[in-house]
């Protein structure tokens, strides 16, 4: 996701016609595409650490009444 934005294409819409568009662009995607943007925005939301960890376990205990 190094690409740089083409800030020279601006699309003005509706809601509705740039949500259609975004369904059509990534029903095209490949799969290595998605898992790559899915990746960079895991790294924006919660660090570095979230893409190259593991996945965090806990367990919670419950008592029963």
């Amino acid at each position: 996701m190094n690409e740089k934005m083409d800030r020279r294409q601006i699309f003005f819409g509706t809601a509705k016609e740039l949500e259609k568009n975004d369904r059509e662009y990534w029903s095209k995607a490949n799969v290595e595409e998605k898992l790559k943007t899915i990746t960079y925005l895991r790294e924006c939301f919660y660090g570095k650490e979230a893409t190259t960890g593991r996945l965090q376990r806990f367990y919670k205990i419950f008592k029963r009444v």
